[in-house]
């Protein structure tokens, strides 16, 4: 399912991406190869296979001990902190009022 730069151009601009022609023609060439890829994936004979809602059975899934750990400090969280106030990170008002 080959696309045409027009439609590679037209997913740039949904994406807010600015390409160039080789990158369009790229793109082109790469959007066109998942496209294929997909429509050979449903010609697959799916109907005997139970829908699932992940990669496999939670009770096979191996998970970690929650063990606590030290956090960081107040210094070091407000090291990188661009503006700090009273040991708290000091952001500009979302609403400005009158």
């Amino acid at each position: 399912m080959p696309l045409t730069l027009d439609e590679v151009e037209h997913i740039a601009a949904l994406a807010r991406l600015e390409l160039g022609t080789r990158q369009k023609e790229g793109y082109q060439e790469q959007l066109s190869a998942i496209l294929d890829y997909i429509a050979r994936l449903q010609e697959l004979d799916t109907s005997t296979v139970e829908p699932t809602a992940g990669g496999g059975s939670i009770s096979r899934m191996p998970f970690r001990d929650d063990v606590p750990m030290p956090g960081l400090t107040l210094e070091e969280l407000l090291a990188n902190a661009p503006e700090k106030q009273a040991g708290q990170f000091k952001m500009p008002p979302v609403f400005e009022h009158d």
